[in-house]
């Protein structure tokens, strides 16, 4: 006989937590759970299984997409590794890529930082580096006041909102450059 665990339990079993079991059940990752005729969500071992699965996954980089690709070739007694691993190896190839571009803003940025005298004087090298090829007359006249993005830094999709807000600023700079 399988033991039901309430969502709470779940979480803790599967170690995430039950605001990432629900949104994991809303876009698709895993099935609805079954519930009582109060409404409760129930979970068995197999979902906990499942959600340990996206949690290891998670942990790798893996994103929604690849996560459910894997699921889907786990379910899939007829795969074959080489497909398991071929999807493996295209992300850790894009690790790499990522990691390559990482090193890349670190060197940037050190060099930056080395360069910045760091004191209470108004002249900065990395501002003065960050806007080679703008115009002083152009700096922007006010600090950008970002709105609050609705995700939280471990949810998919975090940092996406503040991306879009600082374009939004950016866009506002140019169209107040124009009007000069």
């Amino acid at each position: 006989m399988t033991t039901l665990m309430n969502i709470g339990e779940a979480a803790t079993a599967a170690g995430v937590s039950a605001k990432m079991i629900r949104h994991y059940e809303q876009i698709g990752l895993i099935p609805q759970a079954d519930r009582t005729e109060s409404g409760y969500r129930l979970y068995g071992e197999r979902e906990v299984s499942v959600l340990r699965f996206v949690r290891q996954s998670r942990r790798l980089g893996f994103s929604v997409a690849q996560i459910a690709e894997l699921i889907g070739l786990w379910s899939d007694t007829q795969r074959t590794s080489r497909e398991v691993k071929a999807l493996a190896q295209r992300h850790l190839a894009d690790l790499e890529e990522k990691r390559r571009e990482i090193e890349q803003m670190m060197d940037g940025l050190s060099v930056l930082v080395k360069a910045c005298h760091g004191n209470d004087q108004p002249h900065c090298a990395i501002l003065e580096q960050l806007s080679r090829g703008s115009s002083a007359q152009h700096q922007p006249q006010h600090k950008p006041q970002l709105k609050k993005s609705r995700t939280k830094p471990d949810e998919p999709g975090a940092g996406a909102s503040s991306h879009i807000d600082l374009m939004a600023w950016m866009r506002g700079v140019h169209l107040h450059q124009g009007a000069h």
